[in-house]
């Protein structure tokens, strides 16, 4: 038989099943049992309807990681509307274009977030503001507690929903233009977070801490997958390495995620405090974003006793693709198959493919672009048409183009050289940043490294090195790029460094390259790579 795919399928999982057992602990330690997370969509979903929100309206939201962000996820596909959950990182200009190109009905902001809203409340299409602890925020906003006292409790009759109704929009980050609305239907969320059950390990008993924002792809799909299992969500507002220590030992947390960025700020905590990394069980930590340093893998597995599991993927595949998590693969090859973003996963197809879209050799040399097709892959980009055909189309018929540069081997473990926009083209030698940063983060005096291209008359362009160094060094220009010459190629090694305080980074770890890059390249035509 046939049956609908549908988000809610998770949360009603976790009531039949775990209704008296803890879903959520709020950042502020308050519990809420599935039972009563519940009542509160209930109510939130009584309450969006009384206000009008039908089936395909948008309902945005504004928040950190937070309880009332699952409650607004699963109150608004009760009723067949669509989430659009916000970076928080916005400015009141990037949230007033997605709340017009997502032609928001309402808009449910955090205290800490709604400021980014009020200049802006005029220009955009909603009419309803709902905001959280809105005694804190200055305008006139319904308070969301105040609402869900308001309101019924009563499970809302959900309309006819299809699988391939939309459920979620997520957007880019826009570092090339406007953000993109990525579509996400019923069906591609929850087909996702079957996948990620499998490759994840997730089990019922699971204690999972929000370190990643989750607003990043609906929390990398974790905001239903957990649910559905049946976990705990421990929610922390926003990323701190102290208190993620503390909250780990405190709610004996067994998985959560988060960027090389994040492991690198967790590392510079526990090297500089005496902390303990566990509670009594054993804890592992999906990483994605970019590839983790050697250093920074050996460090977390064996000082932290935490097991990493490297996935790769991007907000238009849900994000996971691919996977290192493989005991078959590591006891065969060892632990630095964990820089490698890995193979496929279930029921996903990944190819590397030339520019003609044929496959690559599988020799763990050859680059070519990562192309997938996958029920986890999105739906469309939210009104635009051309630039969906051409994401889908542009080497190879009907496949997503990442944009990511990237070897597969033998064993089908793929590993990303650079984005397209991001390989060095210097004197005719391709060079991977990726690869360059690798080396500077062997060295120990060295928190931070990021390499970008430069224009250069001779070459075309070079590698530029910007570090972030470790408290207490004392780190030179041409100690470091000594350092690089020492360990990889001579053409490879930056041929400038620039000491730096830190970069600038997305909400979940990414550096934002683009922001280095711009310094060197707005008065140049192209670079050097770009097709």
């Amino acid at each position: 038989m046939k049956r609908e795919m549908l988000t809610l399928d998770f949360l009603d999982r976790a009531v039949d099943l775990y209704d008296d057992v803890t879903g959520i602990v709020a950042h502020d330690g308050t519990a809420y049992t599935y039972a009563e997370l519940d009542d509160r969509v209930n109510r939130l979903a009584n309450a969006l309807a009384e206000r009008g929100i039908e089936k395909g309206d948008a309902v945005a939201l504004l928040a950190p990681n937070t309880h009332y962000f699952i409650e607004t996820l699963y109150a608004t596909n009760t009723l067949g509307a669509v989430f659009v959950p916000m970076n928080y990182r916005l400015t009141s200009g990037e949230l007033e274009y997605i709340l017009g190109d997502c032609d928001a009905d309402v808009v449910i902001a955090d205290y800490d977030y709604a400021e980014h809203v009020e200049p802006i409340r005029e220009a955009v299409p909603a009419e309803q503001f709902i905001g959280y602890e809105s005694d804190r925020i200055e305008g006139d906003w319904d308070d969301y507690e105040a609402v869900l006292a308001d309101a019924s409790p009563e499970a809302p009759v959900r309309p006819e929903i299809s699988e391939d109704d939309d459920a979620s929009i997520n957007y880019t980050s826009g570092t090339t233009g406007d953000p993109k609305g990525v579509v996400r239907t019923h069906r591609t969320e929850h087909w996702h977070a079957l996948v990620l059950n499998q490759h994840m390990e997730i089990r019922d008993d699971d204690n999972y801490l929000w370190t990643l924002p989750m607003f990043h792809c609906n929390g990398w799909g974790h905001t239903y997958a957990i649910t559905g299992t049946g976990g705990t969500h421990v929610c922390q507002r926003t990323f701190d390495a102290e208190d993620t220590f503390e909250r780990v030992r405190e709610y004996d947390v067994s998985f959560m995620c988060g960027a090389p960025t994040v492991l690198n700020a967790l590392i510079q905590h526990y090297e500089t405090n005496d902390v303990e990394t566990t509670g009594d069980r054993d804890v592992r930590i999906a990483t994605a974003g970019s590839a983790p340093a050697t250093a920074t893998i050996e460090t977390v597995e064996d000082e932290f006793d935490w097991r990493i599991i490297h996935i790769y993927g991007l907000t238009e595949t849900a994000p996971i693709i691919t996977t290192s998590n493989s005991p078959r693969r590591l006891a065969e090859r060892g632990r630095d198959l964990k820089i490698n973003q890995g193979s496929e996963t279930l029921c996903t197809d990944v190819r590397v493919v030339d520019r003609d879209g044929n496959d690559v050799p599988a020799n763990g040399a050859t680059v070519g672009e990562i192309v997938v097709r996958g029920n986890q892959v999105m739906d469309r980009y939210l009104n635009k048409p051309e630039i969906t055909e051409e994401a889908f189309n542009e080497r190879i018929e009907g496949y997503f183009h990442t944009g990511d540069l990237a070897t597969i081997d033998e064993d089908g473990m793929v590993s990303i050289q650079d984005r397209k926009k991001d390989i060095i083209i210097s004197g005719g030698e391709n060079i991977s940043s990726i690869e360059v940063e690798d080396a500077l983060y062997d060295h120990e005096g060295i928190l931070k490294a990021a390499v970008i291209p430069v224009p250069s008359e001779k070459w075309g362009e070079t590698p530029k090195a910007f570090v972030v160094e470790q408290p207490d060094a004392d780190l030179t220009e041409e100690g470091v790029i000594g350092f690089v010459k020492g360990r990889l190629a001579g053409y490879k090694a930056p041929t400038s460094v620039e000491f730096v305080d830190d970069f600038p980074e997305t909400a979940t770890g990414k550096v934002q390259k683009y922001e280095l890059r711009s310094e060197y390249w707005d008065d140049e035509t192209r670079m050097v790579g770009q097709e």
